[in-house]
């Protein structure tokens, strides 16, 4: 191979790499328009807030993308829930595995965001199988 044809080669790997980038920043973590609902609680300046995650948010690659830095986390088990494509579905005898981490509340507010609360999703407090309390962001009807 000449080396204009790998120098081409090179800009082209480079320029997709950059669109790529581009693309996951404005899909993920751009506000791309939308207004978090009001913080009236102070949600946002507590220390610690856990999360039940069953879809997207279960990458660590992902999640890692939106928080800003790695998470930890536990296996989890949602009860009294089923999965309906993006959505949780209240469903008698069913349950939902995902995933269990803490995050900030800086953290949570870029959580809010990638899942556009307040306009897609609604984040509602639910007791897991292990007794825990943690934040599930649920979709919200059309």
């Amino acid at each position: 191979m000449s080396w204009r044809t790998a120098s081409r080669w090179a800009l082209l790997i480079v320029a997709v790499l950059g669109l790529g980038g581009f693309y996951g920043w404005y899909l993920m973590l751009s506000p791309q328009g939308h207004t978090l609902p009001p913080d009236p609680e102070g949600f946002y300046l507590q220390d610690e807030h856990a999360i039940f995650a069953y879809g997207t948010l279960t990458s660590p690659l992902l999640r890692w993308v939106v928080v800003g830095e790695y998470v930890a986390d536990e296996n989890a088990v949602l009860q009294g829930y089923r999965r309906d494509g993006l959505n949780l579905v209240a469903s008698a005898g069913e349950q939902v595995t995902g995933d269990y981490f803490e995050v900030s509340g800086s953290q949570l507010r870029r959580l809010d965001r990638y899942e556009r609360l307040g306009s897609r999703y609604s984040r509602t407090q639910h007791q897991l199988l292990d007794g825990r309390e943690a934040w599930v962001y649920r979709r919200m009807e059309e």
